[in-house]
């Protein structure tokens, strides 16, 4: 009798293991799904502010392009007008 005993209680332990088991795989299968979500939706924030900062430092190369192109031709006025200068200068002294 003692043994019936022994084999029930076992029995009955496993079944009681199986079923914790199998609650606790759902609630980490769950667990899993809900961090690979708020992980994927987190790349793609991080993915679109990347795109973001590609767009801006476009812009921001067109304008610093622009306004190096400005600067060279504001030199180059510049220069002509020395030389205007330095010839209005010459005369003078003759």
């Amino acid at each position: 009798m003692t043994v019936e005993i022994t084999v029930l209680i076992a029995i009955g332990s496993f079944l009681i293991g199986l079923v914790t088991f199998s609650r606790n795989r759902d609630k980490d299968v769950k667990n899993d799904a809900t961090k690979s979500a708020v992980i994927e939706t987190k790349l793609d924030s991080i993915s679109q502010s990347v795109d973001s900062i590609r767009i801006d430092l476009r812009a921001s190369e067109q304008r610093w392009s622009s306004l190096s192109d400005r600067v060279i031709r504001v030199e180059e006025s510049s220069k002509q007008a020395h030389r205007r200068i330095d010839k209005i200068e010459n005369k003078g002294e003759m």
